[in-house]
């Protein structure tokens, strides 16, 4: 499986934007953020079966405010920083008009050009997964034409496909449920991957906080990047629920 990480180049404002708006987390903070999870996800395909294909967003499809400077060059630096110089990984922009477009386009070019036998596109924002998870997907994807990660909201953090599907405004709220019927529509199999929070919300950066405090209570640590920064940022889930600072 080729499995496709879509990338924005780190830069505040850009990344992770709503959470830094609800969360008390800053705009510089939230960047870092992204930024960890990110180091966390491609060391995790690095670790699977899969082929991991960083696909990055070029000035062409970023918001005016910030399309300077060389989103390639940002995207490069920090997934090399996180695998090593020598690392298997294939960069590719990104081409579309709009989020659906962008991955639509990426999924029917592998599979339909490049033969591509099956391909998943796992959010960055989902720094729990691991190569259990891609592997277990990978695996799925020989039964069922379609395979989805359901995530907090309604939304996937990953979506895996050995067939294209209709994928206009695919990746618009509710995603879960609309790439589901899509493939149904289509007459795919669909299929189902475990349960993950991203943290591009307040909800699921409180869930993803709650499951690297279980992971590490049970002995079994994980997203060692993002894990890092959440300890050094003091961020914990409060006795209220809500995300707070220690």
């Amino acid at each position: 499986m080729i499995v496709v990480v879509p990338v924005d180049p780190p830069r505040d404002g850009l990344v992770l934007s709503a959470l830094a708006d609800q969360s008390p987390l800053t705009d510089s903070e939230a960047t870092s953020l992204y930024e960890a999870a990110v180091a966390d996800i491609c060391r995790a395909v690095a670790s699977s079966g899969g082929d991991l294909l960083v696909n990055y967003r070029d000035a062409g499809t970023l918001p005016e405010t910030h399309a300077d400077g060389d989103p390639e060059a940002e995207v490069r630096a920090l997934v090399v920083e996180a695998l090593g110089e020598d690392a298997a990984v294939r960069f590719e922009r990104q081409v579309g008009s709009s989020r659906s477009a962008r991955v639509g386009n990426t999924v029917t070019h592998l599979l339909e050009q490049e033969g591509a036998q099956s391909v998943g596109v796992l959010e960055p924002t989902a720094p729990l997964v691991n190569r259990t998870e891609i592997d277990g997907a990978a695996m799925s994807l020989r039964r069922d034409d379609v395979v989805l990660g359901p995530s907090t909201g309604g939304s996937v953090y990953f979506a895996g496909f050995s067939e294209p599907i209709d994928f206009t405004d695919a990746h618009t709220p509710p995603e879960l449920s609309t790439l589901a019927r899509r493939g149904a529509d289509a007459g795919l199999g669909v299929g189902f991957a475990p349960m993950l929070p991203t943290i591009r919300t307040p909800a699921g950066l409180r869930e993803t906080i709650a499951g690297l405090e279980a992971r590490r209570a049970a002995g079994r640590p994980s997203a060692e990047a993002t894990a890092a920064l959440v300890g050094k940022l003091g961020l914990r889930v409060g006795e209220d629920g809500g995300l707070e600072r220690a």
